[in-house]
């Protein structure tokens, strides 16, 4: 990715990262923490993204708003990111949802969440405004999307990813000319609705055949807007919740000049527990995973922890990823990935799972005293099979436990036995303990 010869001016560009709401599609996962302070790929969070790509674009100063189990979202950002140095005289701070007199409400949509802190955004002394969502997958240099930005006069750009008929139908979409200036835009199109939307995208850089098979331009969720024009439309139509649905559509009725930013590489929104699932199964595939975290010019930040390494006796493991200060005994480990301090004893199966590993260590004693006391120690026991399964941080699962989804159920809520089923995958909660010799 080249970068603009103007670097600096990035520092009159405010990030505004948004956490989303409750988390609804990826509960359990969100049960006792907000969505972007999800764990991924072993030993990242969802929110690392956004923030990554912040840093490696010369933007270093990032509010995050979140208005749900923010606390172990506020203690990951305050242990990773000091952007007094090295990266410069930045911040990333966490903007929680409150009532005032003013705003008795919590946040009400995307554009609402903006609105009720317009007042500290209004402090800073920038130009442009880079609205981010939580809980996305990809690598994008916001620098040149800034840039195109400004280049073309724009009041808002939009990015805009270039898909196909059956995707299409789940995003915002953006009809454009051959210049990418937005021409209507219409909130997930069905029908002769949807085959209006369709654009030329070879036009906007596809080559002829990529452009036949994705005809359609969908919104990111991720915006510039510049400065008037974002306070603008939010103080004018106050009852406007949600920038796809309604910011949006009035800036278009009103004339201004909106562009969209064609991002056409790797990018995923991790909405649901089958996206998750999928998303960081992926980064099992060999030889090239769609994302990788191996780019020494474009890497993904988080908490430096200072483990030990893995240490694997007697394993057998293949296309899987595995976090330090693991311990993985006697076992069978195929496409799977293992987060930060994860246990796994002798004679267990793993496959197509993902284990989120333990936010602290167990020492041989306590869990000798565990097993003698009737208790089950962190990780996965002896002679269990775990396949197509979420574990989540600090699991204990038992010895001799099955977990298969054996009745191929797609939905079920076990709370009182400690797990959900989302989308055929078996999700443990966090922090519970599933008895020896269970059968899932």
């Amino acid at each position: 990715m080249s970068k603009p010869i103007f670097e600096g001016g990035m520092k009159r560009v405010l990030a505004i990262i948004l956490g989303g709401g409750a988390g609804t599609r990826l509960y359990p996962l969100t049960k006792m923490r907000a969505k972007p302070a999800v764990p991924l790929a072993g030993k990242y969070r969802l929110i690392d993204i956004p923030i990554s790509n912040c840093i490696n674009s010369n933007i270093n100063k990032m509010y995050v708003l979140t208005q749900f189990n923010s606390a172990s979202l506020n203690r990951h950002l305050t242990q990773t990111y000091n952007l007094s140095a090295p990266f410069g005289q930045g911040f990333v701070e966490v903007l929680a949802a409150q009532q005032t007199p003013e705003s008795p409400s919590w946040f009400e949509g995307t554009a609402d969440a903006v609105r009720k802190y317009q007042w500290l955004f209004q402090e800073w002394d920038v130009d442009e405004y880079l609205i981010l969502s939580g809980d996305q997958l990809y690598r994008m240099d916001y620098s040149l999307f800034v840039e195109h930005h400004r280049s073309t006069g724009a009041a808002l750009t939009v990015a805009a990813l270039p898909v196909n008929k059956e995707q299409a139908e789940s995003f915002g979409l953006m009809r454009t000319d051959k210049n990418g200036n937005i021409k209507e835009f219409r909130e997930k199109p069905k029908g002769d609705s949807l085959q209006q939307m369709a654009v030329d995208t070879s036009l906007l850089g596809l080559s002829k055949e990529s452009a036949e098979k994705r005809p359609y331009l969908a919104s990111m969720g991720i915006y510039v807007f510049s400065r008037d024009t974002l306070f603008d439309l939010l103080n004018k139509n106050p009852s406007h919740k949600d920038f796809g649905k309604e910011v949006i559509p009035e800036a278009l009725s009103r004339g201004d000049n909106l562009r969209s930013y064609v991002f056409d590489e790797y990018w995923e929104d991790i909405g649901t527990i089958g996206a998750f699932y999928e998303a960081n199964m992926a980064l099992t595939q060999q030889p090239a995973p769609p994302f990788s975290f191996y780019d020494e010019k474009f890497p993904i930040y988080t908490r430096p922890r200072y483990l030990p390494p893995t240490k694997l006796v007697d394993a057998q493991i293949t296309d899987s990823i595995i976090g330090e200060g693991s311990i993985l005994k006697s076992c069978s480990i195929h496409h799977c990935v293992l987060g930060v301090r994860s246990r796994v004893e002798s004679d267990v199966v793993l496959q197509d799972s993902l284990v989120m590993g333990s936010d602290f260590f167990e020492s041989s004693d306590e869990r000798l005293a565990l097993r003698q006391g009737g208790g089950i120690p962190l990780g996965v026991g002896v002679g269990a099979t775990v396949k197509r399964a979420i574990l989540d941080k600090n699991t204990r699962i038992g010895n001799n436990v099955t977990i298969v989804n054996k009745d191929h159920v797609d939905e079920a809520d076990r709370a009182d036995q400690g797990f959900y089923i989302r989308n055929g995958i078996v999700v443990v909660v966090k922090n519970a303990t599933i008895a020896d010799g269970t059968v899932i």
